[in-house]
């Protein structure tokens, strides 16, 4: 059956938080309130809807679009994380200390410690296998937004198309509001950024990370869901520099640190700026050539 989260209180709630020390939250408000309405649904609604607040949100129709009259709320969120590791596992550590609920589809178990560690569960699933995907989803009461990061490599790059459209068909058929899609500079319109030499040496997979952007935008046209779709640069595993960018230019190419990427995918989930946009992400500082045009989630 599918994970149903229970009523927590507000002091033991925040206590699952971890980050990089314990820190001890003030109850929110909106825990504050529940604990007036122990009787009610334990599903608390992260999408509030601006015309009447309510405390609680009843299981919302599989057919349900995306609509304007909706916000993320960070705090108590359910939100899918796709991919192995790296900026995958960033976005995760980033989304437990905002206060969301997390999953994170594995494939193996080989970052389950860590992960669990986080306070973040760990369904188990290959993106390439559909009932796979499907048992993830189903496995979970609601789905208010998911975060994609797959990818292969040049010798099997299939995750990169099938992989990725299976977890967005998953999305669409749960009912998932946003999905914010991780691809790469060379996709799509950003053929021509990293230079013809990188182009071809990285065309398997950046062919098949176009199907996926496509697949996505099209989903979004039909008003089935949000999306974004974020590019980074050259992926580089140091600590965040705190410098990187999101842009619409997309002839700009360069380097950017995975942490930073993460906190951009963060930001571009909870900001409605970003919606149906696809976005460049690089460390301005790592790329020379005149200043690009920040876009300000």
């Amino acid at each position: 059956c599918a994970f149903r989260r229970p009523l927590l209180s507000a002091s033991y709630r925040h206590l699952l938080r971890i980050g990089s020390s314990t820190t001890f939250h003030q109850p929110t408000m909106q825990a504050q309130r529940l604990k007036q309405t122990t009787s009610r649904s334990a599903r608390v609604q992260p999408f509030v809807r601006i015309s009447r607040i309510s405390l609680v949100r009843p299981s919302r129709p599989l057919t349900m679009r995306a609509s304007a009259s909706y916000e993320l709320d960070p705090d108590n969120a359910s939100i899918l994380v796709c991919g192995g590791g790296g900026v995958a596992l960033h976005v995760t550590r980033k989304l437990k200390d905002m206060g969301s609920w997390v999953w994170m589809m594995q494939r193996t178990d080989v970052r389950k410690a860590e992960i669990e560690k986080m306070m973040a569960f760990v369904p188990k699933g290959d993106a390439l296998n559909k009932d796979d995907v499907q048992r993830v989803f189903d496995g979970i009461e609601e789905v208010d937004a998911v975060v994609c990061t797959l990818g292969g490599t040049v010798a099997d790059p299939r995750v990169d198309s099938e992989g990725n459209i299976n977890v967005i068909d998953a999305a669409i058929k749960k009912g998932v509001k946003k999905f914010i899609l991780v691809t790469s500079v060379g996709c799509g319109d950003s053929k021509d950024a990293p230079g013809e030499r990188v182009y071809n040496i990285l065309k398997p997979v950046l062919m098949e990370k176009d199907k996926a952007e496509e697949h996505l935008k099209a989903a979004g046209a039909a008003g089935k869901l949000t999306y974004v779709i974020i590019r980074p640069g050259g992926l580089v595993s140091e600590p965040a520099t705190g410098n990187a960018i999101v842009t619409e230019d997309n002839t700009v190419s360069g380097m950017i640190h995975r942490e930073d990427v993460a906190a951009l995918v963060v930001k571009a989930l909870f900001s409605k700026k970003a919606d149906n946009k696809v976005l460049t992400a690089i460390d301005p500082t790592k790329v020379p050539g005149p200043e690009r045009k920040v876009f300000q989630l």
